[in-house]
């Protein structure tokens, strides 16, 4: 299969280059066939029909084959094998092709198949005129002196024309003028070059420069034409020195200009050209400050500024600079430089006298002298010195800008110990500057504030037998003064009572004001203690203040109830008599008791513990009344004893015990005899204890006789209102001061009592004692107003 295919491969090879081999040798045998076509014909146009000249008929030609071949890749043209004809395949541009060769010719070969056949023809390509003249140069320039003569030529540049023939450049014109005419000069290769020859001299201060506009025909129909400026720039000589615009410039020059700006722009004019019009600028006899501070451009003859200015330092600079050509010759002029002064300077306050500390309460004081300037002028320089609106200081203006800081009022440390000042002063100028000076004032204290109490009046709460040096409370008082005229050393004043000791009762500390009991405070003894206390700084001189210190003793329960009746330990103890016939309810006797104490610690109620026979009696828990429960009847033993417990209501609760001896009789006329158990509990009473309690029933009998008397002479003044058998009672409670008994320790302020008397009674029966706690215990009502009206004398009187 592989060596078919060689086989077939080198048959091929045979085949293309026998095929050569023939076209050479056709090529060589036989003279090329002429055709011609315009260029810029469209694709598809015809050109010659070659059935004649190949000699074939048309049925002939497909059969053969046809096909047009020529050197390259494109084929420009084809062979129509129906008709012969011979057709363009693009639009052909002869200068594309050929260029400036004339004729432009493209050889091509017209290929036959069946059998083999070449032949060979040249298609010629007519030049149209698709082109004007142009110049490469649209601008030509020519320098010629002003001392050049007439009749000299100068050769230009031509034109180029891409086209051919008579189609291509023929002849040049130009434009009319009274200095040059146009020559034309054909060259070796006949090409026409274009030549100006000077008509008169030139003078360059007159005319410095000539244009021209020359044109470039060509031999087309119509003729195309190009055109070129010709510029003829008269050169110089020196015949003319340079000469300013101004002999004095005057400028002005702000001082904040920036290193590098334009000061000033100079000119000198030289009608010369070249290098004899070519000004170089320089200073002329400028000093050190002016090469400092400015520079100029030698060229152009710009004046910049080299370094800042100061309006302050310079107002002005006279500048001499000098214009010299290139030949030598010179002139000169002068600027002026005025400085204008800008606010650039901030006003400057200068302290001549400062205080920084100044006493309180000192009216009109100078704090500070000081004086103010500004370098700059004019408004610039004016300047207008200000405080703060909201502190006590004005300024007050003195001779040459000097200014004094004064006070407007005395100050108060209290209210602002430090103040810190700020002294501003501004310039008039655009934009206003300004500086600010600050100061810091201290202000020093003055004793001018006595120490005050954080409270007029104190109050202080202790409980009764305390322990002693016990920390009871504390007054404080502030100054505020500072340094020492702010320390406070607080002491005890003298007591309005002289017999009261105080300081054995309280002290205080000096430093911090803290009190202290010195030893056991007892209630029932003392229960209010007042004093003053003082407070005095350390100031020179010193001040002082004072409060009311209140201390209130506490109750606390220390007294066990006492009883006043019926009376214990007693030579011949009470017997109360019942008779039998009693109704339930029926008052056999109260026990009546007190107790030291206050408050809830001094409120008694009773228990009955013990009884002969329980049940038959009760005892009221709230005021110790003593009743029958039931009937009575004879089984009921004659005599009875009830052991009944007061106890009071402090924590923890203390109590006392008392026996009543109760003897049940039919009548009151049966004589009373004394149990013998009660006479003997007597003789083993203790001698002492029955004094003492003899004492006391006295003392209690005798104020109830005072109170009775009170209550009668009262009542007597208001007139019976009560009829027989009625209780008068008073219509309020009797002060606590009538029975102010605290002198002995046995009884309250607080205890108030009722009497109540019978008229009528058979048993004259009355309330004897009856503690009253206003706000404690509720009012009595009615009923037990007529319970307490059945209260039975206990002690027999009739």
């Amino acid at each position: 299969m592989e060596a078919g295919e060689g086989k077939e491969r080198v048959l091929k090879q045979r085949q293309v280059l026998l095929f050569f081999v023939l076209l050479g040798m056709a090529q060589a045998g036989s003279k090329p066939r002429h055709y011609s076509v315009a260029e810029e014909m469209e694709s598809g146009s015809f050109v010659a029909n070659l059935l004649k000249d190949l000699g074939l008929e048309v049925d002939q030609l497909a059969a053969r084959g046809p096909q047009v071949v020529s050197k390259g890749k494109k084929m420009r043209l084809h062979l129509d094998r129906q008709t012969g004809d011979l057709l363009l395949n693009e639009k052909l541009d002869r200068e594309e092709l050929c260029g400036p060769i004339e004729p432009c010719v493209l050889p091509f070969q017209v290929l036959f198949e069946n059998p083999l056949q070449f032949f060979q023809a040249e298609l010629r390509i007519r030049d149209i005129n698709d082109h004007s003249p142009v110049f490469l140069d649209k601008e030509i320039i020519l320098k010629i002196s002003e001392s050049i003569t007439p009749g000299t030529a100068f050769l230009i540049e031509r034109a180029q024309d891409l086209d051919a023939g008579s189609n291509s450049l023929q002849s040049y014109t130009v434009s009319p003028n009274s200095h040059f005419h146009l020559k034309l000069q054909d060259s070796s290769d006949g090409v026409i070059l274009p030549q100006l020859v000077l008509n008169k001299a030139l003078d360059r201060e007159e005319q410095p420069e000539i244009m021209l506009t020359l044109t470039a025909l060509d031999g087309g129909t119509p003729p195309r034409s190009g055109t070129a400026l010709v510029r003829i720039e008269v050169l110089d000589i020196n015949d003319n020195a340079p000469e300013f615009a101004e002999l004095l410039y005057e400028v002005q020059v702000p001082e904040n200009s920036p290193i590098g700006s334009q000061v000033a722009l100079v000119s000198a004019r030289d009608l010369d050209i070249g290098a004899y019009g070519e000004i170089t600028y320089v200073f002329s006899q400028a000093s050190e400050d002016i090469r400092k501070t400015f520079q100029i451009n030698a060229k152009s003859g710009e004046l910049l500024l080299r370094q800042k200015l100061d309006f302050e330092s310079i107002q002005n600079y006279t500048l001499n600079i000098q214009a010299t050509d290139g030949g030598g010759l010179s002139g000169s002029c002068v600027v002026f430089v005025q400085v204008i002064d800008l606010n650039d300077n901030p006003p400057e306050l200068t302290m001549s006298t400062l205080i920084k500390e100044i006493p309180e309460n000192l009216q009109e004081t100078i704090i500070a002298v000081f004086s103010v300037s500004d370098p700059d002028s004019g408004d610039n320089g004016r300047m207008v010195c200000s405080t703060q609106d909201d502190l006590p200081f004005f300024l007050k203006p003195s001779v040459e800008n000097f200014y004094t800081l004064v006070t407007n009022r005395a100050l108060d440390r209290e209210t602002r110990a430090e103040y810190n000042i700020t002294i501003t002063v501004t310039d008039l100028g655009a934009p206003r500057l300004k500086t600010e000076h600050n100061i810091t004032l201290m202000v020093s204290d003055v004793n001018d504030n006595a120490p005050a109490f954080t409270q007029t009046a104190y109050t202080l709460f202790v409980r009764e037998n305390n322990s002693p040096a016990l920390h009871i409370g504390s007054v404080s008082a502030t100054d505020r003064d500072a340094g020492a005229n702010a320390q406070v050393t607080y002491s005890l004043l003298p007591p309005q009572d002289p017999q009261l000791p105080l300081a054995s009762l309280v002290s205080i500390n000096a430093d911090n004001g803290q009190l202290f009991a010195l030893r056991a405070l007892d209630y029932e003894a003392l229960r209010v203690l007042e004093f003053g206390v003082g407070a005095v700084d350390r100031g020179s001189p010193a001040l002082s203040s004072q409060a009311l210190v209140r201390v209130l003793v506490l109750d606390a329960n220390d007294n066990s109830p006492f009883v006043l009746y019926p009376l214990q330990n007693g030579s011949a103890p009470c017997t109360e008599l019942v008779p039998r016939a009693a109704e339930p309810g029926y008052l056999v006797s109260k026990v009546v008791a007190v107790d030291g104490d206050s408050g809830q610690n001094a409120w008694l109620s009773y228990q009955l513990l013990k009884a002969t026979e329980p049940g038959l009696f009760s005892v009221w828990a709230h005021n110790g009344e003593v009743r029958t429960a039931r009937l009575l009847s004879e089984r009921d033993a004659a005599k009875h004893r009830l052991l009944v417990l007061v106890k009071d209501n402090g924590e923890p609760p203390l109590s006392a015990s008392v026996t009543l001896h109760v003897l049940l009789v039919d009548g009151f006329s049966q004589p009373y005899l004394p149990l013998p158990e009660a006479a003997a509990d007597a003789a083993q009473a203790d001698p002492l204890t029955v004094y003492l309690v003899i004492a006391l029933a006295s003392v209690s009998s005798l104020f109830l006789f005072s109170v009775l008397a009170f209550i009668a002479v009262r009542l007597c003044k208001r007139g019976r209102r009560a009829s027989l058998g009625s209780c008068s009672v008073p219509e309020g409670h009797f002060p606590g001061h009538l029975v102010d008994v605290s002198g002995s320790g046995t009884l309250s302020q607080s205890y108030q009592y009722e009497v109540c008397l019978t008229e009528g009674s058979k048993s004259n029966e009355f309330k004897f004692l009856k503690p009253i706690l206003p706000n404690l215990l509720p009012q009595s009502t009615g009923k037990e107003m007529e319970e307490n009206a059945t209260f039975r004398n206990s002690f027999g009187f009739n």
